[in-house]
């Protein structure tokens, strides 16, 4: 089609063909198709304009005067017109077309005939037909370009521009048809209409190495798009619902989110919302219950059946089997159950790190022998209120889970006799834990806190009270200061050893105190006291011979002494 409307009536083959090397010349924006239609992008081709030269006289395809008046452009396009095959001139054909949408010049439209003569019910052969009658917009070929002034502004009617070299062909033809059938000619172009041309072809060249395609369709652009799709949440991945509801509770997913559709029901099926349950409180949990839920989800990791009293010892003994992966069993208050069920989760879940199950009044030493002989992970263990433990189970306990981390031992009447307790080090361990246990502990003879920061003077003073038969107190890094010595020297008539070495707080006034008022200290670590003055050390190793002060000078010297004794003599020779 590009061909036939450009302005030389010739295939473009050969001649569109440049040399490599050579720039192709600039195109030609002089088509005569100035309308807003999309044929103005295929029209125009690479090779530049013929100059204009006068048809011959006596041109057997153009009718007789008084057509030979019009110009040597119209000419040109008369003949090309005339040239086509009969079938463009059809209703359908693009002559009509061109004719109807007011794209050809006035003298080539009354060469054509009278418009009345055309019929107005046309069909486009283009793409795109079938839409509603208004001609194609012109569509921006470029995203930041501005739609133009006269393109199509649906669902108005559309408004044309007037044709460039026709404007005032339309009121001068009606003029020459009432005046004797002689049509005027266009006025020359001004040299100032000339620049302004000059400018919007550059403008044109320019921004066609930005510009997008032209859609394929023109009348897109007319169209009302259709309404955004309302968005579904279960359009989401799966992954991205599983992690919602995993911050839901047991009760939300089983009792609210599983009954919304099939879909979500599965989801809340998945397994990895069985790895933690908490059923607690829930008498509806029996025996059958735990059956089912550890026969469909065999990997849980941790049960809380606190309060549940329909579960009995045949339940959890399944549960154990079948959740060899168990990490931590927690049964607060279950007082239907016994040693069956602690044997049984200790037997089968090796991996065991937290037992909690407090106020079990028929638990006793052999359900804790089993978890201290199989359980060699257990970390936390929870036995209060458990009135038939005694210390022969924790002796078990503590000799076989050596990664022990916290007991909790509340109102256990036959724990009294407990003599030696190493609390070192333990990052939660508090002043009112330690306090609680020398109260009860009236046996306690070795204690040691070692490490522990949150020790301060008040505990130990409360330890000074209350440890009647405490002999050793370890203290080394721990949150106190001379008044924690002082109440050792006046409230303990018991305590032999006593080490407060790296307690950067303790002066020569602290150890001056414990080593006066203490009748029973035989022991004093002082390591790395650095308040404390080695000449205030070396009087009081004088005056209390037998009171051991450990520093790093007195340590050297004992060291040399028991050298001595045992005859060791340094090598005074040249070569040493």
């Amino acid at each position: 089609m590009g061909h036939l409307l450009s302005k030389e009536a010739r295939s473009l083959s050969r001649d569109r063909r440049h040399p490599r090397g050579k720039v192709p010349p600039p195109r030609s924006r002089s088509c005569f198709l100035r309308g807003p239609c999309m044929l103005c992008f295929i029209v125009h081709g690479a090779s530049p304009p013929a100059p204009e030269q006068p048809l011959p006289a006596g041109d057997p395809l153009l009718p007789p005067p008084p057509y030979v008046s019009l110009t040597a452009a119209e000419q040109r396009v008369a003949r090309r017109l005339l040239r086509l095959a009969p079938a463009a001139w059809e209703p359908p054909g693009r002559c009509q077309r061109l004719f109807l949408s007011g794209l050809l010049p006035s003298p080539v439209r009354g060469l054509l005939g009278p418009p009345g003569e055309v019929s107005s019910e046309m069909v486009c052969k283009r793409k795109g037909a079938g839409l509603p009658a208004c001609p194609p917009c012109k569509q921006p070929r470029c995203t930041a370009a501005e739609p133009e002034p006269g393109a199509c502004q649906c669902p108005a009617e559309p408004q044309l521009l007037a044709l460039p070299g026709t404007a005032g062909e339309s009121g001068g033809g009606a003029a020459g048809q009432s005046g004797g059938g002689q049509v005027a000619s266009p006025p020359p172009p001004t040299a100032q209409d000339e620049k302004e041309q000059g400018r919007e072809e550059e403008k044109e060249r320019g921004g066609e190495a930005g510009c997008e395609e032209p859609l394929e369709y023109p009348g897109d652009g007319c169209r009302d798009l259709p309404p955004p799709a309302t968005p579904d949440i279960n359009q989401l991945p799966p992954s991205i619902l599983l992690k919602i509801f995993s911050n839901l509770s047991l009760n939300e997913r089983c009792l609210s989110v599983s009954l919304v559709c099939k879909y979500w029901r599965d989801l809340c099926l998945d397994f990895q919302f069985w790895k933690q349950l908490d059923l607690s409180s829930r008498q509806q949990v029996t025996d059958e219950l735990l059956e089912k839920i550890a026969s469909r989800s065999q990997n849980i990791t941790e049960i809380n059946i606190s309060d549940c009293r329909n579960v009995s010892d045949t339940g959890v003994c399944i549960l154990a089997i079948k959740c060899p992966g168990l990490l931590r069993y927690t049964a607060y208050r279950c007082k239907q159950l016994s040693d069956t069920s602690i044997i049984a989760v200790a037997s089968q879940c090796p991996l065991l790190q937290k037992v909690h199950v407090g106020n079990q009044d028929r638990l006793t030493d052999e359900g804790l022998k089993q978890l201290g002989s199989k359980c060699r992970e257990l970390k936390d263990i929870h036995f209060g209120q458990c009135y038939k433990i005694s210390d022969e189970g924790m002796i078990i306990i503590a000799k076989g889970c050596l990664k022990l981390q916290r007991i909790y031992m509340q109102e256990n009447k036959l724990l009294r006799n407990l003599s030696s307790l190493d609390l070192r080090h333990i990052t939660e361990l508090d002043n009112e834990t330690v306090m609680e246990i020398v109260k009860r502990c009236k046996n306690l003879n070795s204690l040691n806190l070692c490490l522990n920061c949150i020790i301060n003077d008040r505990c130990v003073e409360v330890i000074a009270r209350e440890g009647r038969n405490l002999k050793e107190l370890y203290l080394v890094s721990c949150k106190i200061t001379d008044y924690a010595l002082i109440a050792i020297g006046r409230y303990s008539m018991t305590i032999e050893t006593v080490d407060v070495g790296w307690c950067k707080e303790i002066t020569d006034r602290g150890a001056t105190q414990i080593a006066q008022r203490s009748k029973s200290l035989r022991y004093l670590g002082l390591m790395r006291c650095d308040k404390v003055n080695e000449a205030t050390v070396e009087q009081l190793v004088q005056q209390y011979p037998h009171i051991t002060f450990s520093t790093v000078l007195q340590d050297c010297k004992r060291t040399l002494e028991r050298a001595y004794q045992m005859g060791w003599t340094p090598n005074m020779s040249s070569g040493s």
